[in-house]
């Protein structure tokens, strides 16, 4: 599945304050993406398919940057 990731919060990073190390753990968990990681793994996916995706998703990006960029500097 690749590499494996340890994470850990402790109570003194977020002094003694229980919200706040729950809140954390999430964060810390979605930045190394290891939900989406783990339900990727849970379905077989034909590598064709997953290129289709990630070209897709790949576009989706670069269009949305372009309209960001357009918007930064007012063009039409």
């Amino acid at each position: 599945m690749g590499r494996a990731v340890n994470v850990e919060v402790t109570l003194n990073q977020v002094r003694g304050d229980t919200n706040r190390l729950i809140k954390r753990f999430i964060k810390k968990c979605k930045r190394e993406r290891i939900i989406e990681k783990y339900l990727n793994s849970q379905t077989y996916e034909k590598p064709s398919t997953a290129k289709r995706r990630k070209n897709k998703q790949r576009k989706q990006n670069a269009r949305k940057a372009e309209l960001e960029r357009n918007k930064k500097f007012d063009l039409k």
